[in-house]
């Protein structure tokens, strides 16, 4: 089985470096194929419109295609804002989400046990 990770980045933000590959990889595997996409907040809110009934754009978005396969969308406007209010940077907080969202992807759901799988990857990335 082949794994690829693919960045697109459908804006003109100049991104931070974070180790994507290295998190997806520690998080979901070798295995697992995976689109990140860094999109506009206009693509976030529709996205959240169609899929969670929510008229307003969001930080982050994970979609499972199949077992091996998902695509995480993050909105660097968004993030910003968050990230002010987590009091975290901008690069420390898209890391978190880019974990919060490969999470996601391998298959929990928000309590305790998924910040517990969130802590111990934030440990071994420095996040």
């Amino acid at each position: 089985m082949s794994s690829s990770f693919s960045l697109i980045n459908e804006t003109a933000e100049k991104l931070p470096f974070i180790d994507f590959t290295g998190i997806k990889k520690a998080v979901l595997g070798q295995d697992y194929s995976l689109n990140l996409i860094i999109a506009l907040p206009e693509s976030l809110k529709k996205l959240n419109t169609i899929y969670r009934d929510k008229e307003e754009a969001t930080d982050i978005l994970s979609f499972p295609l199949s077992e091996t396969e998902g695509e995480i969308y993050i909105c660097p406007e968004e993030a910003r804002k968050e990230a002010v209010k987590f009091g975290r940077t901008y690069e420390n907080f898209l890391a978190f989400l880019f974990i919060h969202g490969c999470v996601h992807l391998k298959g929990y759901d928000h309590g305790k046990e998924m910040e517990k799988e969130e802590e111990k990857i934030r440990m071994i990335f420095g996040i």
